[in-house]
């Protein structure tokens, strides 16, 4: 079956340069983005009610963009002047560039990661007398807690946001070649919106062993994945396959 139109289960691209649009060009596939999950920061008062008193940390521990914003929303709410002296770290460039929103570079004091959250701990390790606060989703990646309590740091996770489920309603008439995931929840939304939806020529794309676990779970077959040796990213582990399909089919 010849791939003419794909959509991915994430928010469209922001930067004019994205992978993507070259592919669009280059293959000639209509590409849609439409988020299969989205982030909702929970309210002041649930925070409170999992015993957090933002004046008690001295570091705060940021693992995405998500978790700046809410971290500094939950502040406000609780009108927390956030001190000058709060160390920040900062899981990878991205996240501490993003930081820069809400703080004066220059006067903080921000440590920052590589890529991975292990790549994050040698500079935790290094503060161990840090009374550490992490602002996450409810959905952790379990190596999280668990390399912080190797650790042995002081620290405490607070759920400031939720992942939540997005109404897809609209596309319930509307079929693709090609369905692309990120993430377990992503998975979990289509069959949330569409408990009966049948696979039959939908070709699935996944990111991450996680996701093709949960893939399979639910009984679809996984056609493409990332990253592999041959193909680190998702936008080259399409285009191999649309080319491998296109050419059969032409």
């Amino acid at each position: 079956m010849k791939v003419k139109t794909i959509l991915v289960s994430q928010p469209e691209p922001k930067v004019e340069n994205s992978p993507y649009f070259d592919l669009e060009e280059k293959q000639k596939v209509k590409i849609d983005f439409i988020p299969f999950i989205h982030v909702e920061g929970v309210s002041s008062k649930d925070v409170r009610q999992q015993k957090v008193d933002l004046s008690k940390y001295t570091a705060i521990i940021l693992t995405s963009r998500n978790s700046v914003d809410h971290f500094f929303r939950i502040a406000e709410e609780m009108r927390f002047k956030v001190p000058d002296t709060l160390k920040y770290f900062c899981q990878s460039e991205a996240v501490a560039y993003y930081l820069q929103k809400y703080v004066v570079y220059r006067k903080r004091k921000i440590y920052v990661g590589k890529r991975t959250f292990a790549e994050l701990s040698p500079l935790i390790k290094k503060y161990k007398n840090e009374k550490f606060l992490l602002p996450s989703s409810d959905m952790l990646k379990p190596d999280v807690p668990k390399t912080l309590n190797k650790l042995g740091v002081d620290w405490k996770q607070a759920i400031f946001y939720k992942t939540v489920v997005s109404d897809l309603s609209h596309l319930r008439e509307v079929f693709y070649d090609i369905l692309v995931f990120f993430s377990p929840s992503g998975i979990k939304s289509l069959f949330e919106n569409f408990p009966d939806f049948q696979q039959n020529n939908t070709r699935i794309a996944v990111f991450g062993n996680t996701t093709v676990k949960a893939a399979k779970e639910h009984g679809l077959t996984v056609n493409i994945q990332a990253p592999t040796p041959e193909t680190p990213s998702m936008t080259m582990a399409l285009e191999k396959y649309i080319k491998e399909q296109n050419k059969k089919h032409s």
